[in-house]
């Protein structure tokens, strides 16, 4: 750890930035600054923990609010001044309550000016990766059914699950077709896409959200295939 330690390039104030990204979803949750102690207490306590310079004293985020951030991994940048902290965390990392301190988007208008949209109630203004950028879309079309808004295909397959299941089964056969056919890369691309697509809008039927998707299938990193099939309850 020494080396490590050792190795980050310090500011003036003997700090570095850090990030915080969500491991499973890769969402910025949150930016601060550590010392050379709180880096070390984060390593040694896997909890995310910075330097307050207006307090000027070490914090464990949560210690108060309950909302740890469990860190799986430390990541330096290239030039060893800033660091992220890939972690899993408890409840929101916003003080607002805000899954994420960045729920505000910026807007240039086709005149060159400049609006900014600040919502902290939902996540409509956060930055979101594709996968959860449709997530989100798909939950938006699920909120709008009912209120007079323009149907829409995802609305149809909300409102309609034996219409949903037989995509989400001719979109698998289409991708299998695509190797078997030997169709190509951006052919199987297409078809996966419009797989991962159905999938969302029957997970989103089931009240399942992708983090959740993505959760069990860092669980099984490291973990035998033939192992992890052999432990599953039998159907």
């Amino acid at each position: 750890m020494t080396s490590f330690l050792d190795s980050l390039k310090w500011n003036f104030d003997g700090l570095v930035a850090v990030i915080v990204q969500h491991v499973d979803t890769g969402e910025v949750l949150m930016q601060a600054f550590a010392d050379r102690a709180a880096v070390s207490e984060t390593l040694q306590t896997r909890l995310a923990t910075f330097y307050s310079r207006s307090r000027r004293e070490r914090w464990c985020k949560g210690e108060t609010s309950g909302h740890f951030i469990h860190v799986t991994s430390v990541h330096p940048d290239c030039d060893r001044d800033s660091i992220i902290y890939m972690g899993d965390p408890i409840g929101p990392a916003c003080h607002t309550g805000s899954p994420s301190c960045w729920f505000s988007a910026v807007g240039i208008d086709s005149d060159g000016g400049v609006s900014e949209v600040r919502n902290n109630k939902s996540r409509d203004e956060a930055p979101l990766s594709t996968l959860l950028a449709l997530e989100r879309t798909i939950q938006q079309r699920r909120a709008e059914a009912g209120s007079g808004a323009k149907s829409s295909w995802t609305a149809k397959l909300l409102a309609n699950p034996e219409l949903l299941c037989s995509k989400v089964r001719e979109e698998a056969g289409e991708l299998c077709q695509t190797l078997e056919a030997n169709e190509g890369s951006e052919r199987a691309a297409s078809e996966a896409a419009d797989l991962l697509y159905h999938s969302l809008v029957l997970l989103n039927v089931q009240g399942v959200p992708v983090s959740d998707v993505l959760k069990v299938l860092r669980g099984r990193f490291g973990v035998s295939g033939v192992s992890e099939k052999a432990s599953r309850t039998p159907k």
